[in-house]
């Protein structure tokens, strides 16, 4: 048959199901595509992200505020899942729009992506909203939404619903106030009829936002009956900090022991007016991992970015100048790390044009922001070392006596679970459990700082320790002694064991009883487990055969249907759950985990973590290796030859083993 045929052919009445024409091309207009994929503006359409909502909303208070034109911001939590959000600022402009005839500015600002008041940076100097989707976005995902303006001692009146106006902009009537209030109830299509707003999340993030900026009040009110008596969330309270972040900080580090008379505490103006740094950091003896906040223009930044490594470096650099100045030769060994992990750490940045990762903005992209912060924090720094020679000399011995601890911890290649004097810090990003035996403990090791948070909050404390590796470990098989030795993540993770390697190996010093692979469950994650199992047959090959080596199995889908939410761990365990579970249901609302750092903690706690409902797998070796020499690389049709033949120098065995086995594979993750 010949090409031309088959055009004749897929044009005809009747097509084919594989035929594929313009007719096939789907155009999504107005909000159709927030409704279609909430996902790609709010990172999902489980609780968590519902939550992102408020936040939305509230950020643009924040930036009236910030701006200021504003002084108080109202947030209301009551029945029927609805928030109310309301500011004194100078309200949404009413006029009609030049490029949209018969519409508002404001309508346009809640039916159109893209639209708003801060592009041009004419408007707000700073601020959080930068997209032009934050509003329109929440319009989108709610059932309900009322926006009311007062504005030249008038009151203004428009309600949409799932993005659409239910009609025109109302002149309502006289008003002595003004600003803008926004009411809304998220749409049980997108997050289902069981999801409801959880009132601590909200009244933190209202808390958080008051010490961020200390010019703004904020009333919170919630229906009482939503509280269901949880300790400590008030039903109604004015929240307002006159000191701020510092306000903050001593509610962090109430009762512990502090390593210097006064914390750091500053805020800087950038040169040339691009924004300021708001800093507050207190070194105390009871924080083993450290405690870091940041945020960029009030916007909560979990993942860090450009403003933290610029305040890695300040630290790092102005404590070594501060060692040189006083002739303190020891502190050449200090690493940032060492530094970060004895501090509670705040710090707010206020900068033009922000460049976030994702619509979601957990982690600050933009370069200037290091040179800024790094600039504006170091001289601070150190002048308020110099201010203080007592309490900075007693700070530095200090963090000094924390990295020779490391450095010796590293060359010994194994740790005690406790120092003779002080609490000892481990090796790299480690965050230990608490319980001092190994008895019912585990540590788990996961890829990246992201993944590494999440885990540290799904955690249990006690008997449960976390440590992220950067990236894919290195390939020990095809590796050299010297380089296995002098790399940072394998010698933090032995670090961490306990146990030695190769003929210094001891069992019985192994420092947990369980050893858990955690990777995401894709290509990559299962490349960096093999990565991992390579390691520990190589170099720790006791580990395995005493049965102590686990895989977690964290779900590759979540799938929701009336009020049921399941996970699935594979393709074809997706299938099946859609076979039985949710048979017969219409519409089955499915996202699948990008990793586990999209994860929610909740999540993940649930599904790969908790003892009572996860699943593990063990790693074991064949009945006949066990007990053969245990450092062994060569054995005869053993496991060893197989790891050599996958993970060697040799890649025409590779080549090979995959000609061989190609056919077998019957899925391939791409």
């Amino acid at each position: 048959m010949t090409r031309e045929t088959v055009k004749k052919k897929s044009a005809a009445p009747g097509r084919n199901r594989g035929d594929y024409s313009a007719a096939d091309i789907e155009v999504l207009e107005g909000l159709e595509p927030v409704r279609k994929r909430p996902g790609m503006y709010i990172g999902g359409t489980d609780e968590r992200a519902m939550h992102h909502l408020v936040s939305e909303i509230l950020d643009n208070a924040m930036d009236e505020a910030v701006a200021g034109h504003a002084t108080r911001i109202d947030i209301s939590l009551g029945e029927g899942n609805r928030v109310t959000i309301s500011d004194n600022g100078r309200g949404i402009p009413v006029d009609a729009h030049p490029k949209f005839p018969g519409k508002s500015a404001l309508e346009v600002i809640f039916t159109t992506l893209h639209s708003g008041g801060k592009f041009s940076g004419k408007v707000y100097n700073t601020s959080g909203g930068l997209h032009g989707v934050g509003s329109s976005v929440v319009n989108a995902l709610t059932s309900e939404m009322t926006v009311e303006v007062a504005l030249d001692k008038q009151l203004y009146r428009q309600s949409y619903s799932r993005g659409t106006p239910d009609g025109k902009l109302k002149k309502v009537g006289a008003t002595k106030g003004r600003g803008t209030t926004i009411s809304f109830v998220p749409d049980t299509e997108i997050f289902g009829s069981s999801a409801g707003f959880d009132p601590r999340t909200i009244y933190k993030l209202a808390r958080s936002k008051a010490y961020l900026y200390r010019g703004v009040e904020i009333q919170w009110k919630c229906e009482p009956s939503l509280l269901k008596g949880e300790p400590g969330i008030p039903d109604y309270e004015i929240i307002h900090f006159p000191n701020g972040m510092l306000d903050y900080l001593y509610s962090l580090v109430e009762g512990k022991t502090s390593l210097t008379p006064k914390p750091f505490y500053g805020s800087v103006e950038f040169p040339d007016k691009a924004g300021r740094v708001e800093f507050a950091i207190a070194w105390t003896e009871e924080e083993e991992n450290g405690f870091l906040s940041s945020y960029c223009n009030t916007i909560p930044t979990p993942d860090g970015g450009s403003h933290v490594q610029g305040l890695r470096a300040a630290l790092s650099k102005g404590l070594k100048n501060y060692a040189d100045l006083i002739n303190n030769k020891k502190a050449g060994i200090l690493s940032p790390d060492d530094i970060f992990g004895s501090a509670t750490i705040l710090l707010s940045i206020f900068i033009r044009d922000p460049q976030f990762q994702g619509q979601t903005k957990e982690k600050l992209t933009s370069p200037q922001a290091t040179r800024l912060t790094e600039g504006a924090v170091k001289d601070n720094f150190e002048h308020w070392l110099t201010g203080d020679p007592a309490g900075s000399k007693y700070l530095l011995d200090y963090l000094v006596e924390i990295a020779e601890e490391r450095k010796r911890a590293k060359d010994a290649q194994q740790m005690s679970r406790k120092s003779a004097t002080r609490k000892l810090r481990l090796p790299g990003k480690l965050s230990d459990c608490s319980r001092k035996s190994s008895d019912g403990t585990e540590i788990f090791i996961v890829e990246g700082d992201s993944a590494g948070g999440s885990a540290k909050q799904a955690r249990n404390r006690e008997t449960q320790a976390i440590l992220p590796l950067r990236g894919k470990v290195l390939n020990v098989a095809s590796a050299t002694a010297d380089k296995i030795r002098n790399n940072q993540e394998i010698s933090d993770l032995i670090q961490a064991l306990g146990c030695g390697t190769g003929k210094d190996f001891k069992l019985d010093k192994l420092r947990y009883e369980r050893v858990i692979i955690m990777t995401d469950a894709d290509v990559d994650g299962a490349h960096i487990a093999a990565l991992l199992i390579t390691l520990f047959y190589q170099e720790m090959r006791g580990l395995i055969e005493s049965g102590s080596l686990y895989l977690a199995l964290p779900p590759l889908y979540r799938l929701s249907a009336g009020g049921t939410s399941v996970y699935a761990r594979d393709d074809e365990h997706k299938d099946e759950l859609m076979k039985t579970v949710f048979k017969g249901k219409k519409k089955v609302d499915m996202s699948r985990f990008k990793g586990l750092g999209e994860m929610p903690a909740a999540q993940l706690k649930e599904t790969t973590m908790d003892m009572s409902k996860r699943s593990l797998l063990r790693v074991t070796l064949p009945d006949a290796e066990k007990g053969s020499d245990a450092f062994s690389k060569r054995t005869e049709g053993s496991t060893a030859q197989l790891i050599d033949r996958l993970m060697g120098k040799n890649p025409e065995a590779r080549f090979e083993f995959i000609q061989v086995n190609a056919k077998f594979v019957q899925d391939i993750d791409i």
